[in-house]
């Protein structure tokens, strides 16, 4: 809500009937200072109370609404324990219920035998039936502290507000009905070029989510604020793309395909449908003018880079170099060996930066024909690359990869390398619809829905540590069988007062479980020259079980390992478990992912089974995203702040989309 300097909104809460300096500070502690604060405190739940309960409806645990008259009364106070209970008897013409509170002796000067009552709480006793500390109502009295001509707080659908230590709930709901009677008229719409035709307006919606007459009033309300915040949201990320575009130099990369024919004739496979989908959306990208900003997101092993291969083939036809940045070393040497693989043979240089390793040329690329050297070039690294010593000459595409690694400020560095390039970002970790549209709204998605033909099926298991000695007795079944293994702990070495499991310590233990098998150590304080030994071995079948933490979560391709063996995996995301499972079933062969875990939660039992359930990441991230919330998925530094009021991203897809339809519509015009 932007209101101009002045406006009643902003006026201090300290301004309003019976807010003092410590009602003030209690306010505050909510982070309620203004007005606007106030009406946009969302209440936490809805009680209704406009059903009147007999006694004999009356169940314990459950709050209900009674009538009566006051027939008795009175405080008695206790030499031990609790001080005093006030209570009052009141006749409800079904029966007696009985009104306590404990610890408030003044509570006996609000109330007189005789008096008509209407409470509401919760049934602590059904023998007698008894409420504590009940919202109260004197029937046909004009208490001083009603504002309004019916009451707030009985025989209506009354919210439910977070409180603070000594707020009570009654004097809350008061102050906002006061603010809302008062001021709600005033509430502005935010935007008023945008048309809602459908939901209420601001004003009505803040008095709708206050004081609702029907549940559906309530909703109505949410979905209308939600949807302020997710237009605001939709303004700020497509207004800066929208910027970026009117700034940034024309960069056609139409290419020629003189590079792109014979890398594909020389392909050992065709490209999928979904993959030549996911091309042809990133070539019209890039054929425009205008810098491309395009999210490739498939799950592991859809092949996403060899779309990020014809991408940078595009640009370097076009006369531009390419970066692409990588989050591991190991991710960067794995794809710095797979595209000196396809390059090599076009003529294309392929370089290689990375914190340990910088590649010569003449050392690393013998084979290049002289002419190349009027290409221009490919040079793939980690955070190196948006280092000072790096210059990335015509840069004209910018790929990262696995790009929920690096935060928004690390991006525009590497772009900032060259004149706002084409960005192709990727990820294997599917990212869910009302994400892409909020978190990634400044990227268009292409999607690799489909995984190539020829890769075997993995299935995955949950099993409790004490099932350990059978699980190791199948991994050297299968390592006899002539497979390979993957072993990952959470840690590099155990600490103090923990039991999760570390791999520096369990070396010796694993390579005497496993033997005659020869295990291999992989972690990250292992230099460069190390890891490249242990990977190759593993490569090279000379090692035959891997021992490693979750450096080996991307990069790793060994299409002979067919078993992944996870320990302590209920301390690893699900989205780093899918990534680790991407590990296995990349030949041809049927895998085999064992979490061995304590779930000791109903929670922790939840997040694992939909593993065993499914292979699908996008239906792995959705169930995610529903269990953690966007928060935890993305982080600050990814995402921004994507904190909402009133919106969520677990459950507001729709509201979403509908959002960022209309900002791009009104950005239009």
């Amino acid at each position: 809500m932007q209101d101009a300097p002045g406006s009643p909104l902003e006026t201090p809460l300290t301004s309003l009937p019976g807010v003092g300096p410590e009602r003030a500070s209690q306010l505050e502690r909510l982070g309620l200072r203004t007005v606007e604060d106030l009406l946009l405190h969302r209440p936490r739940r809805y009680e209704d109370r406009r059903r009147l309960a007999s006694l004999d409806e009356l169940v314990k645990g459950e709050p209900a609404q009674v009538t009566g008259e006051i027939i008795a009364a009175g405080i008695k106070r206790f030499a031990r324990g609790r001080k005093s209970v006030y209570e009052f008897i009141l006749d409800t013409g079904s029966g007696r219920l009985h009104c306590r509170w404990w610890n408030m002796p003044f509570m006996e000067s609000k109330f007189r035998t005789g008096d008509l009552m209407a409470v509401y709480g919760k049934v602590v006793s059904l023998r007698p039936p008894t409420i504590d500390h009940p919202d109260t109502e004197t029937i046909e009295s004009d208490d001083a502290d009603e504002p309004g001509e019916s009451s707030i707080h009985l025989n209506r659908i009354v919210p439910v507000h977070p409180l603070t230590e000594g707020l009570p709930p009654r004097w809350l709901r008061v102050l906002i009905w006061q603010a809302v009677t008062r001021l709600g008229d005033k509430v502005p719409e935010p935007h008023p070029d945008v048309a809602l035709p459908d939901l209420p307006s601001r004003a009505d919606a803040v008095r709708m989510l206050h004081f609702p007459e029907e549940m559906d009033d309530a909703r109505l309300a949410r979905e209308r604020l939600a949807m302020d915040e997710f237009i605001d949201l939709q303004l700020n990320i497509q207004g800066r793309r929208k910027k970026l575009e009117a700034r940034a130099a024309p960069l056609p990369c139409a290419g020629d395909n003189r590079l792109i024919k014979p890398f594909a004739a020389a392909l050992a496979f065709e490209l999928t449908d979904a993959q030549t989908e996911a091309l042809r959306e990133i070539r019209a990208d890039m054929k425009d003018g205008a810098p491309m900003r395009r999210l490739l997101q498939g799950d592991v092993g859809s092949g996403k880079t060899v779309v990020a291969a014809i991408a940078a083939l595009t640009a370097i036809e076009s006369g531009y170099d390419v970066a692409l940045m990588a989050p591991t070393e190991i991710l960067a040497e794995q794809h710095f060996a797979n595209f000196q693989r396809w390059f090599t043979p076009l003529g294309v240089p392929v370089h290689l930066r990375t914190g340990s390793r910088k590649t010569d040329r003449a050392m690393d690329q013998p084979d290049l024909p002289i002419a190349s050297s009027q290409l221009s070039t490919l040079t793939i690294g980690t955070h190196a690359l948006i280092e000072d010593g790096f210059e990335a000459g015509k840069l004209g595409l910018t790929i990262i990869d696995e790009q929920h690694k690096f935060g928004v400020g690390q991006r525009e560095r590497l772009l900032r390398k060259g004149a706002y390039p084409h960005l192709l970002v990727m990820t294997a970790t599917p990212i869910p619809r009302t994400l892409g549209l909020t978190v990634y709204g400044d990227l268009d998605i292409s999607t690799i829905e489909h995984m190539p033909p020829g890769r075997g099926t993995v299935r995955t298991f949950v099993r409790a540590p004490d099932r350990l000695p059978k699980v190791w007795q199948f991994i050297r079944d299968k390592l006899a069988e002539g497979r390979q293994a993957y072993i990952v702990y959470p840690r590099v070495e155990e600490t103090e007062n923990t039991s999760l499991r570390a791999v520096t310590k369990e070396f010796k233990r694993i390579q005497a479980e496993l033997a005659p098998h020869q295990v291999g150590l992989l972690h990250g304080r292992l230099s460069a020259e190390e890891k490249d030994a242990v990977m190759s071995g593993f490569r090279e079948n000379s090692i035959q079980a891997l021992l490693a933490t979750t450096v080996i979560e991307v990069g790793v391709d060994v299409p002979n390992a067919t078993v992944m063996l996870v320990e302590n995996a209920e301390q690893f995301g699900l989205a780093q478990l899918h990534q680790l499972r991407g590990r296995i079933g990349r030949g041809g062969n049927e895998s085999f992912c064992i979490l061995v875990a304590e779930t000791k939660t109903e929670e922790a039992k939840q997040r694992l089974a939909i593993l065993e359930e499914t292979n699908d990441g996008f239906r792995i991230a959705e169930f995610d995203l529903l269990q953690r919330g966007p928060g935890e998925l993305t982080g600050r530094d990814q995402s921004g702040e994507t904190s909402f009021k009133f919106g969520d991203l677990r459950k507001d897809g729709r509201l979403v989309a509908r959002a960022r339809q209309l900002v791009k519509e009104h950005l239009r015009q």
